[in-house]
Order: C-alpha cells, then structure tokens, then sequence
C-alpha cells in the first residue's frame, strides 16, 4: 500500500554531502529540499552545486527544491593574535574604531566589532552574547568608540565570532550587497526558495520582494525568525512571508530557553491559521553529527514537531558535516512516518479563514476527512490551491499535486502532505481533470476503486477563474 510521509525534510549541503553521489543518495532517501548556507559560500560554488544537484535529481528520479538561505546582517568581533581569556568580573571593551586591538590598552583589554553602529544602538545595562551566547556580559558605558562591559559568564574569546543583543534593535540592513549578489547567482540558476536571516519586520520580506520582481525570480521566500524583534511582528511576518523558518539556533539564544518552546508552538500555529508552511530548524539530531544514534530527547523534539503538524523538519550541521547524513535522513522519516499514524485519527480544529476561496477548499478537506481513504487531486499552476488545502490540514488524505511547471512542483515539495506531479494540462479544466487521473493511474498512483477529490481552480477558455469540488472512483 503507498505511504506518503507528510512532513518534508530539508537538508544542508556541506562535505559530508556535496557529492553528487551522496546527492543521489540522500534524494532517494527522502529529502525533499537541499539548502545551501550562503555565510561562506563561493559564487563558483554555489553555481556548480545547484547544476549538480539538478543532475543528482535525474538520476534519482525524484525533484528537490533548492533553497538558497542568505547570510543577512550578522555582528562579529574581528580578528585576534590569540585567544583571550575572558574572567568572572573583568571589565572588557568592544571598539568600533578602526585599527583598534586590545593590545594598546594595558589596563582593560579589548575586540573590534564590525559594526560600526552598534555604541548607538546598545544602552548601559544591556547585555551582550558572544559566541553562540557562551559568553555573556553587561554593557556599564561607552562612547564613541568604545563600549565598556563586565563579563558575567567567562570563556575563550576567539577570532570573529558572533554577537548577539537580546532585546535590541539595531539598525543594520535586512539585505546587504552580499545578499544581493547572492541572491542574484541563484536567480540566474534557477533557485526556488531564498531564505531571509535575520528578518525583523514585514518591510524586510517586502525588499526583498521587490528585489525578486525586478530579476523576474519566481522564488520563494522563506523569512527566518532569529531574535526577539520578529516575536513582536510575528504575525505580520507571517502574513507578508511564502514560508516561515523558525530558526532556534540564534532564536534560542535571544530568548529565554524556558520561551522557546512556546514560542514555536506559537508560530506554527500561527502559520497554520494564516496558511503559511513552517520550517521547525537547527539541533533537530544534533548528536549525530558525531553518533550513529539520536538520544532520546531529540527523537522527542522531532516527534513534537510531527505532532504539532509543521511542514518541515531541517537538518545542519547533521548533514554539512555529521557522520552520519543518511542515517540523519532515515531518523526523520522514520520518527516522522509513526506519528503521521498517531494523527491519522485526530481532526484538527477547523481554520477560520476569511477568504471564500478557502472556505471553499474547506468543503473539499472536509468531505476527505469524512471518506476513507480519498485522495485530494489538486490542479494547479502555481501552487495556490494545493498549498490552500494543505493549510487545513486534512486528517488522512494525501494532497495529490498536478502542474505542468516543474518550477512549482519543486516549491510544492516545502508543503505538508502534497505529493506534486509533473503533468501536460489542456486550457480546459475539464479536460485537464480526466488527463490528470489517466497520468496518475498510468503510473500507479491512483487504483481502481479509489476515490477521488478533484479541486478544480483553474482558468478556462474565457479566462474566468473556475471554483468547483468533484468526486470521482476511479473505475
């Protein structure tokens, strides 16, 4: 019997996994999205590896969206000689003045920052986080070109490393240059989704629009959610945004631990009300970058993430540079397969939504819902209807995708429960209908007996737009 696993995977490519034969590898396995992390990232690079990726995809016979996840505004202490030592009580300077190092000042050492804003931004008694918030300490005064702290949680101080500022707001730009030029490589190769880091506010994903509109880029946008900024708009990021990340790796940091699980609970729920997919990222398996096995706790975390109905689950440093990719890619099928079975039987709470059109695709999950096992036969240019019904989460009914844009087939692949297919449509929603099934049974999908949910949303010869819910068994 076919088993659609609902929940996708997305994967970022490092060494363990840039191979093209590891790409076919981990496509076959299951993943449905390829991130490419684009802090260190060559152009040369990330043109090669999305042509590889593309390459790996024929040869698996399966299509994966690429993900293309932008650097964004980052803070870092600049470059020492050696490591300080950071201790209880020390009184530490940040500098923003070029040329700067700790090594002039005998009394109070010090660290450039690359941000030459920040003494404007910070205020005395603010906190700063260094290195993955490892080291904490608190803002006592500043100037011009110096910010005196106190170090509250000691540790080693390396070269570049990131800063964080709870609860502040800075000024920096949602898009840099790099960013742009970034974004520009992968628009000319054809990525599907671009992932904003950092976002803020609803005016970032807007630029970024813009940006996307003026290169004729179909892309996606994927708007991350990383400090305490974008908890307060979060609704109105949700509502501007393609897709939301909830990124807990800086998000964990610049909240209270005890917050963050509320806080993804929050905005998925969020982006279900509002028909938003939602990523759920960072340390789902971290453990197994170096251990053939998940501990029980992650096996947890991936298991509440199923069970909170998300749309994706997305692995890092598992597969940049983990051990254990494949592996890493079969916990997350696996766990998530048991408890798709686990919800089989729940119905979720119905989604008001405002709009007719998806009160309309409510009557089509409704009517699955209440069938045993229907199939939701979607026809769909770019994507719209299929992501609507996904957005109520039908209880049992897999999603059956039919486009003729392998573009949107590949941005389907980010969505709960659709399962898209590459099919030739008429101008006629009806002919389209009976081409759509007689592919689909052609291939063994679809079996005699079945019973199909057909959600029509298509133009026709006239270029109205037509609404309508059809029933067929497929003879």
């Amino acid at each position: 019997m076919y088993s659609l696993r609902r929940t996708k995977i997305i994967a970022t490519l490092g060494p363990a996994t840039e191979s093209e034969e590891m790409l076919v590898k981990i496509t076959r396995a299951g993943v449905d999205i390829v991130r490419l992390n684009m802090a260190h990232a060559k152009h040369s690079w990330t043109r090669d590896i999305i042509r590889r990726i593309r390459r790996a995809s024929q040869t698996a016979n399966r299509e994966v969206g690429i993900m293309m996840d932008i650097k964004g505004p980052e803070i870092r202490t600049g470059d020492l000689i050696t490591p300080i030592e950071l201790k209880p009580g020390e009184i530490f300077d940040f500098t923003v003045k070029p040329g700067a190092t700790y090594e002039q000042c005998a009394e109070v050492r010090s660290v450039n920052v690359n941000y030459l804003n920040l003494v404007n931004d910070i205020g005395i008694g603010n906190t700063v986080l260094v290195d993955n918030g490892l080291i904490r300490l608190e803002v006592l005064s500043k100037d011009q070109a110096h910010i005196r702290c106190r170090v509250l949680t000691p540790g080693e101080l390396k070269s570049r490393r990131h800063i964080n500022l709870p609860g502040i707001k800075v000024s920096l730009p949602s898009f840099t240059e790099k960013d742009r030029d970034d974004t520009f490589v992968g628009i000319e190769e054809g990525i599907d989704f671009v992932a904003l880091s950092f976002v803020r506010e609803a005016t970032d994903i807007v630029k970024l629009r813009s940006f996307l509109a003026e290169h004729q880029s179909r892309a996606r946008i994927i708007a991350k959610i990383e400090d305490q900024t974008a908890i307060r708009n979060l609704d109105s990021i949700i509502r501007a945004t393609d897709v939301l990340m909830v990124a807990r790796g800086d998000l964990g940091i610049e909240v209270p631990f005890q917050e963050l699980p509320v806080i993804q609970r929050r905005a998925v729920a969020t982006c279900i009300e509002h028909g938003r997919p939602v990523i759920i990222a960072t340390h789902m398996l971290e453990s197994m970058i170096t251990q053939p096995m998940p501990t029980r706790a992650e096996i947890t975390d991936v298991a509440n993430a199923v069970y909170e109905r998300s749309d994706c689950l997305m692995l890092s440093g598992e597969t940049t540079i983990g051990r254990y990719p494949l592996e890493c890619v079969s916990v997350l099928d696996t766990v998530s397969r048991r408890i798709e079975r686990e919800l089989r039987n729940e119905l979720p709470e119905p989604t008001t939504f405002i709009k007719e059109r998806m009160k309309l695709l409510l009557s089509a999950v409704v009517m699955a819902n209440e069938i045993p096992n229907s199939i939701i036969l979607a026809l769909t240019r770019y994507g719209t209807t299929a992501a609507g019904l996904a957005a109520h989460r039908p209880a049992h009914s897999p999603i059956v995708a039919v486009t003729d844009s392998i573009n949107t087939l590949r941005q389907l692949k980010i969505i709960r429960s659709v399962e898209p297919y590459l099919v030739t449509l008429f101008s006629d929603p009806e002919k389209s209908t009976a081409r759509a099934i007689e592919s689909l049974i052609r291939q063994g999908r679809f079996q005699r007996g079945d019973k199909i949910i057909a959600v029509i949303d298509m133009p026709n010869n006239q270029s109205r737009c037509i609404g309508s819910i059809q029933l067929h068994t497929v003879e």
